[in-house]
Formats: C-alpha cells, structure tokens, sequence
C-alpha cells in the first residue's frame, strides 16, 4: 500500500531529524533544561488556564512542548511516532523531573493503544503537511476530548505553503498546490528548518497540501464547535531565506509587504 510506505520513508526521516534537533540551536534544549519555555506567545495567551487539566499531545516529536505544558501544570501525553523521539522525550522528562507521558504510536492507530479522554487536545507547528488523511485525523481528535473538552491547533498557514521556499530567494514565487490531493508531494529532503545544513540518509519526504476549507470542514465533521480561527504575518523559522527579516521577539516576518500575507495560524474549538 501506497500510504504505508510513504509513512514509512517520513518516520525515517523524523527518526533522524529527532537527534539532529536534539543538538541544534533551533531547539535550545540546554535553554528548555534551565526553565524556557517552547511556547509561544500567542499560544500562551489562547490556551491558558491548564493547571491540573489533562493535555493529550499528538505530533509531539521530542516532547519539548509538551514538556512546557507539563512545566505550567498540565497533566501531559505526548505521542508521535517516531521511536527516536519518544526516547529522547522521555529522557528530556526525567532531567526536567516533571511526570509528562510519552507514547509512540501512528496517529491514526492511536485508539486502539491509548485509553482515556482528555480536558484538551493539543497539536502544532509544522504537523498537518504530514497527514495523509484530515477527517480521520479530525475523528481521532474527537475521540480524544471529554465532552466539552477542547481543542487547539498552530500551524504554519496552507496558503504560505504555495510559494517556493528553497535557496537564496529573491522573490515569492508560486511553486506547490494548495489543494489536496491523495498523492502527496514528493521531495527531496535539504536539511530542516532547525538546520538547513543537516545531512540525513532519507533522501525524499512526502507532504499533503491541506487548504483551510479542509482543515475547518475536517473538525467539522467529527462533530466539533470552532470558536475562533487567527491568522498571523509571521513564521517561527524563517520559511522564506532572503526574504525575511527577524524582529525583536524572534519572529520571521517579510521584508516586503510585511503584515500582508498569513504566514501562520491557530484555531480552537470544543466538543
């Protein structure tokens, strides 16, 4: 089958990506094991009040969000399915001595390996693009909440995915769809946006488009309620090189037409 094996050459690949971010500067865990958080601002400011609240975590790769969330008083589980990951996830949680579970599991398998239902569901940056199927997804979201539990999603913005982003830029130039389609988009793997230099023997990822009409009908479907959806002009990483320009609190924003285009975004919605 088709899928698997794309699934297969992309856990390959995070398998390796998990170590090389470990070590990279992009991550800061040496900054994390001192007490920074992972979290952004705006996340902060949106998901708030998670003190005693049980956090469910998927795509979590090497766990540093869900340990920030632990660290504010979440009770956490974080999944993804890369080995690697998970284990550097639960080593990071021993040297933090905070009590954050890790799982590793296919998402969509999750169902069946994990038990329980969560106050809030928990998913960012960077995870949609790895999904082969949204309403399946929206569906393992849903079995995941209590009644009236909630759920929050940050992500890069579908639109900002359309433009070619390798090499030296000088100008945004249409390069990727931004509708889905069942087969994904096959590339060749140059470096990560932790580390553009990073070299893995996973030579080619597979990527799904996902406009935002699928993302909202998606959670629609599996029967929640969105509350809001923000966009936002900047990027954590800088997705566009030569492009960009960082400011004063360590966003990625365009040189040019700088509040003009989506970059990023969040949404919430309950059960």
């Amino acid at each position: 089958m088709k899928t698997e094996a794309y699934k297969r050459a992309n856990k390959a690949l995070w398998d390796e990506r998990a170590e090389q971010h470990l070590k990279s500067e992009f991550y800061d865990v040496e900054g994390f094991l001192a007490g920074n958080t992972t979290l952004s601002a705006y996340e902060l400011e949106e998901l708030e009040g998670v003190v005693g609240k049980s956090l469910l975590h998927l795509q979590c790769h090497f766990g540093l969000d869900t340990l920030s969330w632990a660290r504010l008083g979440a009770r956490a589980v974080g999944v993804d399915f890369s080995e690697k990951a998970i284990e550097i996830a639960q080593e990071l949680n021993e040297k933090s001595a905070l009590d954050a579970e890790f799982v590793c599991a296919d998402i969509y398998e999750l169902p069946a390996v994990l038990k329980g239902r969560y106050d809030i569901v928990y998913t960012s940056k960077g995870v949609l693009a790895w999904l082969s199927d949204l309403k399946k997804w929206a569906r393992v979201i849903g079995h995941f909440m209590k009644p009236g539990g909630t759920f929050y999603l940050t992500d890069f913005h579908p639109f900002a995915w359309v433009f070619d982003d390798e090499g030296e830029l000088s100008e945004l130039k249409l390069r990727y769809p931004y509708f889905y389609s069942p087969e994904p988009l096959e590339l060749e793997v140059q470096g990560s946006y932790a580390d553009r230099q990073a070299v893995t023997r996973q030579e080619v990822e597979y990527e799904w488009a996902h406009n935002i009409g699928d993302i909202l009908n998606s959670l629609i479907s599996a029967g929640l309620r969105i509350d809001y959806f923000h966009e936002f002009p900047f990027s954590e990483y800088e997705m566009f090189p030569g492009l960009m320009i960082q400011d004063q609190d360590g966003l990625w924003r365009l040189k040019e037409h700088e509040d003009s285009l989506p970059l990023m975004f969040s949404l919430q919605a309950h059960k």
